[in-house]
């Protein structure tokens, strides 16, 4: 069928377009390298926008004004000192027991009730710097990108992702954040979390003093239990020793 080859062609060039047109090469000072992505920061916050909107009709979210503006005021704080000044930060807190925390593209960082009741505001200050690193970094639009490639591409350049392209890269982040980062991405985000709240003027110290506040936490309820902030391939005393060098090699 000629009329169907030719169809197949012109969305073949439709494709090759966007892909040539729509990567964009920047210097990432969070990785400090050159980096070529196929959602520039307009789509990525739209495409947050539409996850964060999925995630409220998901999970219950806390409306305690005490503390809520308490992780507000220390994210805005720490946001200030991240590589990225090219979006909004978004926190919030999810009515959760466990002791977690997660972040999605666009700027949207979430954290669990019981986190935030059971950490410091250094220790907080620390959980939150660790997951601006990993939006900084751009860790999981890359993912999202590798997994997802043009259909998402061309999903929010026409507009036309709707809410099944949304929950299938809420999923793919999902799944990053609960498989875990590699260990290079949790290593990165773990020195970028080390700068950002030295240069917020809180204590780094405190990230180490949470990890063990976790690893005890994990330890209690059993071996098969995760924590996000703990599921990677690096093991929790590497990643200790990692940030205490950090601290060292990085006074300011």
């Amino acid at each position: 069928m000629p009329g169907r080859s030719i169809i197949l062609r012109t969305l073949f060039l439709f494709i090759l377009s966007f892909f040539v047109c729509g990567c964009v090469t920047i210097y990432n000072p969070a990785t400090e390298r050159k980096e070529t992505l196929l959602i520039d920061t307009k789509n990525e916050v739209s495409l947050g926008a539409d996850m964060d909107r999925e995630l409220q009709a998901k999970f219950k979210f806390a409306n305690d004004p005490g503390m809520l503006r308490r992780v507000e005021t220390i994210g805005n704080r720490v946001a200030n000192y991240s590589d990225r000044q090219d979006l909004f930060y978004h926190f919030k807190v999810v009515k959760d027991k466990e002791l977690n925390a997660f972040a999605i593209p666009g700027g949207f960082v979430y954290l669990n009730s019981a986190l935030v009741e059971a950490a410091t505001d250094d220790e907080l200050a620390g959980v939150i710097a660790h997951e601006i690193g990993h939006i900084a970094a751009k860790h999981s639009v890359k993912k999202l990108q590798t997994v997802l490639g043009y259909q998402i591409l061309i999903g929010i350049i026409t507009g036309a992702s709707g809410q099944a392209s949304t929950s299938q890269a809420l999923d793919v982040v999902f799944n990053l954040v609960n498989l875990g980062y590699s260990r290079k991405d949790e290593l990165l985000a773990d020195k970028l979390a080390v700068r950002y709240v030295r240069r917020a003027n809180y204590n780094p110290n405190a990230i180490i003093t949470f990890f063990r506040k976790l690893q005890k936490d994990a330890e209690a309820k059993g071996q098969n239990y995760q924590v996000a902030f703990l599921s990677s391939h690096p093991a929790i005393e590497e990643r200790i020793a990692y940030i205490e060098e950090q601290i060292r090699l990085n006074p300011y």
